[in-house]
């Protein structure tokens, strides 16, 4: 079954208590060192946040479907997997960020789990377009998020066609699989 290609869902907005965007989440911060050893995918969630200040009941609050929405440099720091792992545990369907820390970006990418950035696509400072549980509207193939809530809509860095390609499959080892059927 291909996925849906606009996604609904209801907004997480990782900010500091004053309202602004945390920028530099490290993967660290978004699934700690401590819990390395656990490597079933459906136990990584409760761990989502774990070491972010502020955002470390995220997993109990978190709901299927739900979209995150995330300043700059979103995921920097190591290849860990597990980062990605945690969100798709808890039924997050996308990522929406200022931008991505390279190697997190390749890792959701592969795994099929849709991220989507641009610079200021959410407002600046504490004047954020977006708030906490504002529905949102995804649509990867116009690469917009349309704020349900608000009225608002902002467009986004395209989703690329082999970034499509590889969330329609299910990820990139599916991808590579229907490759090779179709050769």
């Amino acid at each position: 079954m291909t996925p849906n290609t606009v996604i609904k869902g209801r907004a997480w907005v990782i900010t500091e208590a004053d309202g602004t965007f945390i920028d530099n989440i490290d993967t660290d911060m978004i699934f700690h060192n401590a819990h390395l050893a656990i490597t079933d995918i459906a136990k990584m969630g409760q761990h989502a946040f774990g070491n972010l200040s502020g955002w470390e009941d995220f997993p109990k609050k978190a709901k299927q479907g739900d979209i995150l929405v995330l300043g700059k440099n979103f995921g920097a720091g190591s290849s860990r997997q597990q980062a990605v792992d945690c969100f798709i545990a808890l039924g997050v369907t996308c990522l929406l960020a200022e931008s991505f820390g390279a190697i997190y970006k390749r890792n959701a990418i592969n795994t099929g789990l849709p991220i989507l950035c641009r610079e200021g696509f959410a407002g600046k400072g504490k004047e954020l377009s977006i708030r906490n549980g504002d529905e949102l509207e995804v649509d990867l193939v116009k690469s917009t998020v349309k704020n349900i809530t608000r009225g608002t809509t902002s467009s986004m860095e395209p989703f690329s066609k082999v970034q499509m390609d590889i969330y329609q499959a299910g990820g990139l080892y599916a991808y590579g699989k229907a490759l090779e059927a179709s050769a």
